[in-house]
């Protein structure tokens, strides 16, 4: 069965891992290239976009993909919902692995916004603000003059930061909540920005929070696709395909 995977998760490593020795299955994972020097994922993978819809609709059919099974980040809203869409209207079975949010714990001081562009009016000025959500939505933050802004981002950045108020650091994941302590201690970082992406590996920059006692902006998922198949573990994902095999 020729399976495509959407990667860009952690999920989507762990799952990859389990196909290349998966008996009766051909997988192809696919990155949307967002990081320059991805991990291997151990599979045949693609990098780049598919051209949208129609790009999408035309590798589905030249590759004779008979499943999809979509391992995107959770904020890859766009991709899951068209994804899912798609998959319905060929009747390919299609399934989200979507892990649990994150919840606060006794302790955090979280306030929830639903879009980065909401932060201006929570943060005073003269703060300083770690922003843990990446470089792909780092314009959305433009309004947040008169703060010190620290983007942390994987790759070395080809461009300077946007703004005169910030800078980049660089720096592949996981952290250790000491680590992340450290950093945020010895750059005096007031505020915290993250998406709830949910997971292990990033729940330790909010377990340095909650230590410090700053407080942290929380901003929401998009929406899943309606009524589509989706489960919150790798285990159960490859429940799924053994069943579709």
């Amino acid at each position: 069965m020729k399976l495509l995977l959407l990667a860009g998760s952690g999920e989507a490593r762990r799952l990859a891992q389990h196909f290349s020795t998966m008996e009766g299955l051909d997988p192809v994972a696919s990155l949307a290239g967002t990081t320059r020097e991805p991990l291997d994922l151990e599979i045949p993978t693609r990098v780049g976009g598919f051209g949208g819809r129609v790009g999408f609709e035309a590798f589905l059919e030249a590759e004779e993909i008979a499943a999809v099974l979509d391992a995107t980040h959770p904020f890859a809203g766009r991709i899951s919902r068209r994804t899912a869409d798609v998959c319905r209207n060929r009747k390919l079975p299609y399934l989200q692995v979507l892990r649990p949010e994150w919840v606060p714990q006794s302790g955090d001081n979280w306030i929830f916004i639903d879009n980065e562009s909401e932060a201006v009016d929570y943060i005073p000025k003269g703060a300083t603000v770690f922003l843990g959500t990446g470089r792909q939505t780092l314009m959305r933050y433009a309004n947040l003059a008169g703060r010190t802004l620290i983007c942390r981002r994987i790759d070395t950045p080809r461009h300077a930061f946007p703004f005169e108020n910030g800078e980049y650091l660089v720096g592949r994941p996981p952290f250790s909540v000491e680590q992340e302590v450290e950093l945020f201690t010895r750059r005096k970082i007031d505020w915290l920005v993250v998406k709830n992406a949910g997971g292990e590996l990033s729940r330790t920059k909010l377990e340095a929070a909650r230590r410090l006692g700053l407080p942290v902006l929380m901003i929401n998922r998009p929406p899943p696709p309606a009524g589509a198949k989706r489960v919150a573990s790798v285990k159960a994902a490859l429940q799924w395909v053994e069943d579709l095999l």
